[in-house]
């Protein structure tokens, strides 16, 4: 039905008749001559249609906006000064010599080229919202992205496997989504978290490579970065350590975002332990393009007489400072701004001081209410520590070691790109390594996996799993990019001795593990080899690369931050019939029958 797509006419096509087919953008009528803006997934091109056509131009006139068009016509040169350089059809426009409506469209409800629609609207709307030339190009990437994975991945022996989307519910960190069964019932299958136990019996299964780009479900609170279901670019690989892996993967997302963006990423990533990632920039998934970091006064502050900072600090918590260069400069209102932000991460308070001359570490040279609560030999530790010069300001954080961390580690962000603390650099991966096998939930009183049950503790930390769990580090890495974690793994644990050692030290007993796990340990009694893997997130690598505000941008069909299709009105009502098929009985409309009978 065409020859071109309408988006790749170009000056090479001079004097050729084409036949173009797409959606009608706009209609403009120049007093006898009409335009037609016509697109499709390409791009644009400008279609002249003039009346000495009298029933082409009888057609052409009631046209409107989103109709579908089929049109041939000749590919002249645009007249001069008219030419388009933000279009690849630019310097030519198409002579129309027959046009067919193949579809009219009813009066959509916004104008496709609109970019000041509420996401709610375009949510609704979502198949006009991907139409938008945005839209075309964030899915077009998101397909090049996928495609570049699976090159290199083909090309380094992995191959692609598919797992069960129906499967056993295990934990993993967040609730799974369950599904009834009807023949048997009573009894659920879940969703998967991921594959993670799947390919780990790929590889004791001999498999040695496998990969997979798959969509997980996790039923958590949604925001920007998540979404109930999401694309995972998962893999595993056997007999390779943590180093060995990680190279590999380095390599592929060099491929991948040279492949999709011609972008050249540093060689090698920078590396940085788990507990530096904490203690420079309160986060484990840095932001290396800001230039400001965390600095550890702890021990500084213990014997002050102010409260909010000996409090925690000789109770288990952490103080930190973080020095603004020029921040004295900083008004009373932004600095009330920035106290707001930080309440979001359960801070209580934002205490600074403005340094007005550090060779005075006293009130005469520091200004700032807490000041005089701070002694003189503190005051100058904090200078020396933080480098602090006249004309900066220091904020701190003093609370819970998590509470300071996110609620400065956040504002470090925030702070630094709203008043221009980066680097000139447009990509900024690190990896993250060495991160603790444990953490400990204070509520259950328990050790609680960090990041799931199946990481390999390091091999010299074996012992420590009875001895002292919370001292215990793993053999685990995370990628993160420009302050965005977008893939992490590990190193599994392949021998059912240590397994059981870890579930011990989770607080899983026997016959728990045994219910819950019995198919992987028993899997790991036939000679399981050494395996390893890790995991991307898809929709948040293509967010990056598009600078797109949420994943949602780069998703054709997502769920908003309630967990809802607004195009599809899901999650809905089931009838009677087939919650009866899966032996399901609604609450509520149970409670709602009991009352209406007690009355």
């Amino acid at each position: 039905m065409r020859t071109h797509y309408c988006g790749q006419v170009t000056a090479a096509d001079l004097d050729q008749t084409v036949t173009l087919c797409g959606w009608v953008l706009r209609r403009r009528d120049h007093g006898g001559v009409i335009f037609i803006d016509l697109r499709d997934r390409e791009g644009l091109v400008q279609v002249v249609c003039d009346p000495d056509r009298p029933e082409m131009f009888a057609t052409a006139e009631s046209i409107r906006n989103e109709f579908v068009l089929q049109i041939t016509g000749k590919v002249r040169r645009r007249p001069a000064g008219t030419e388009n350089a933000n279009l690849v059809s630019g310097e030519i426009e198409v002579l129309c010599h027959e046009i067919e409506v193949l579809n009219a469209s009813v009066t959509p409800p916004f104008q496709i080229d609109d970019d000041n629609l509420s996401e709610t609207v375009r949510l609704t709307h979502r198949v006009l919202d991907l139409r938008r030339p945005q839209m075309q190009k964030n899915l077009m990437l998101r397909y090049k992205v996928a495609m570049a994975f699976r090159r290199f991945l083909d090309t380094n022996g992995f191959i692609d496997v598919e797992t069960p989307m129906l499967t056993k519910s295990t934990p993993e960190g967040a609730r799974d989504y369950l599904v009834p069964s009807r023949v048997h019932p009573g009894q659920f299958f879940a969703l998967p978290q991921s594959p993670q136990l799947f390919k780990q019996l790929l590889m004791v299964a001999g498999y040695d490579r496998y990969y997979q780009i798959t969509k997980c479900f996790r039923d958590e609170d949604l925001r920007a970065d998540r979404q109930p279901e999401f694309t995972q670019i998962d893999l595993e690989t056997s007999f390779m350590n943590e180093i060995e892996i990680t190279g590999l993967v380095e390599e592929m997302v060099r491929f991948v975002f040279k492949e999709s963006l011609d972008v050249e990423l540093p060689n090698p990533f920078p590396r940085m332990t788990y507990a530096e990632a904490m203690r420079r920039y309160g986060s484990d998934k840095p932001d290396l393009r800001v230039t400001l970091e965390l600095t550890e006064v702890t021990d500084a502050v213990r014997e002050v007489a102010f409260k909010v900072f000996s409090g925690p600090a000789n109770s288990g918590g952490r103080v930190a400072a973080m020095r603004v260069p020029g921040g004295a400069t900083l008004t009373r209102g932004e600095i009330d701004e920035y106290t707001r932000f930080v309440g979001i991460y359960g801070a209580r308070g934002l205490a600074y001081i403005k340094v007005n001359d550090a060779s005075q570490p006293n009130e005469q040279g520091l200004q700032s209410p807490i000041v005089k609560n701070l002694s003189e030999d503190a005051l100058r530790a904090i200078l020396e520590r933080t480098g602090a010069q006249s004309g900066d300001l220091i904020f701190f954080g003093a609370d819970k070691a998590k509470v300071v961390n996110d609620a400065l580690g956040a504002l470090r962000v925030k702070l630094g790109h709203e008043k221009g603390f980066v680097t000139g650099e447009a990509w900024t991966p690190v990896w993250v390594v060495d991160f603790p096998m444990f953490e400990y939930d204070e509520e259950d009183k328990r050790w609680t996996a960090c990041h799931h049950p199946f990481t390999s503790p390091k091999d010299e930390h074996l012992d420590l799993l009875e001895s002292d769990p919370g001292a215990c580090l793993a053999k685990a890495y995370d990628l993160a990019l420009n302050g965005w974690e977008i893939g992490g793994g590990s190193v599994r644990i392949h021998r059912a001795d240590i397994q059981s050692k870890v579930f011990r030290a989770l607080n899983i007993d026997e016959e728990e593990a045994r219910i819950k796990f019995g198919f992987l340990l028993d899997a790991l009694k036939y000679g399981a080899p050494p395996h390893g893997g890790l995991a991307f997130g898809l929709d948040r690598i293509v967010t990056l690369m598009t600078g797109a505000e949420s994943i949602r941008d780069v998703i054709a069909f997502p769920k908003t931050q309630r967990a809802q299709c607004l195009l599809t009105d899901a999650p809905g009502d089931v009838d009677e019939r087939q919650l009866r098929e899966l032996h399901i009985r609604l609450r509520q409309k149970v409670e709602t029958q009991v009352e209406i009978a007690k009355n």
